[in-house]
């Protein structure tokens, strides 16, 4: 499991962004944040709205949300981060599992 962040400029980009890959079933769970961003770009300190995606998948979907997010994201230099999850709780390893890769117990 990973947690992936990502920065959108703005709710109705980062809500294209995060419906395409909930659709195409690369995460499991988005969630939405409002940030004030401060940042080095062009060699000067920029201070930006953003809004941060959270989202829950696996490892191996990394290069496929990758390629999602490119052709989505409006900054010509993006940052997407995966951050492996060492513990979580019960059942979120199942859900993940059944979600992303369509698998249910039988």
């Amino acid at each position: 499991m990973v947690i992936l962040y990502l920065t959108c400029p703005n709710e109705d980009e980062a809500r294209t962004i995060g419906n395409a890959l909930l659709e195409a079933k690369l995460i499991a769970c988005v969630r939405h944040l409002a940030v004030n961003s401060s940042y080095w770009w062009e060699d000067k300190i920029n201070h930006d709205n953003e809004v941060l995606l959270m989202m829950e998948s696996l490892e191996e979907k990394f290069d496929q949300i990758e390629k999602v997010v490119t052709t989505l994201h409006s900054y010509d230099d993006y940052v997407l981060t995966a951050v492996p999850v060492a513990k979580t709780t019960p059942g979120v390893l199942k859900w993940l599992d059944e979600t992303l890769n369509n698998r249910t117990d039988e």
